[in-house]
């Protein structure tokens, strides 16, 4: 069962109790909305790194609500409230979420076309079940770490004639590379690495002639940052 602190009348910190504690996953849960801000564009570094200090300084629920204020919830378009004081389950966090990722529907993008150019597909973006790509003297990258799924089983087809690709994918998805090089490189190191429960799976199949079809696995910026400023909490908090 999970606990929430009522709101106050006025809508603003629960219980109309701005001098109430706030708690090391509050202050965290501030922090995730100015991950997502930041990824989104929304805020700078700058601005970022400002509120994220005063997030991990502040001590209160009246000092936490201000610094989301202007920021909507990740994904979304309306304002949403600044800081939810929702208590949920240690569990629920760092699963990678999968089952919300997989969305179904046709897609936001089917084609990358590089000729003498390129392209990129990254962010916030639905993997239709096959995705094409080629790149003739030019190049792309098909970006998945913060994509969503059209089904538990995509295919990237991609095709380089002198020229490249470079698919991305987060931790936790299962990778099968079937394509091949003919004076050129497809990359199968990223094959053999199971995939966490409920994650997708992402097929690359295509030729490279003179050119070459790269598959990487990296986490997204926002976990990056995320990892990052978990460490310097750590290093913040009082040793015994």
């Amino acid at each position: 069962m999970t606990d929430e602190l009522p709101a106050g009348p006025s809508g603003g910190s629960p219980g109309g109790l701005p001098e109430l504690r706030a708690s090391d996953a509050d202050r965290e849960q501030v922090a995730e909305v100015l991950r997502d801000a930041l990824a989104e564009g929304r805020l700078d570094m700058a601005e970022f790194e400002e509120r994220l200090d005063a997030t991990y300084k502040a001590r209160t629920y009246g000092e936490l609500e201000p610094i989301t204020r202007d920021l909507p919830a990740a994904g979304v378009v309306a304002p949403a409230p600044a800081v939810s004081m929702v208590k949920r389950p240690a569990s629920a966090v760092g699963t990678g979420d999968w089952a919300s990722r997989i969305v179904g529907g046709e897609g936001t993008s089917r084609w990358g076309v590089a000729v003498m150019s390129g392209f990129e597909r990254k962010g916030h973006w639905t993997v239709p079940r096959r995705f094409n790509c080629f790149a003739f003297w030019g190049g792309g990258v098909v970006d998945l770490r913060e994509a969503n799924f059209a089904d538990g089983e995509v295919v990237v087809n991609c095709v380089a004639l002198m020229g490249g690709l470079n698919v991305v994918v987060p931790p936790g998805v299962e990778v099968v590379v079937r394509g091949i090089g003919i004076m050129g490189g497809f990359d199968h190191g990223q094959e053999g690495v199971p995939g966490e429960r409920g994650a997708p799976r992402v097929v690359v199949t295509g030729f490279a002639f003179w050119g070459g079809v790269g598959v990487e696995r990296k986490v997204s910026k926002a976990e990056r940052l995320r990892l990052r400023e978990e460490r310097k909490r750590l290093r913040r908090s009082p040793r015994p």
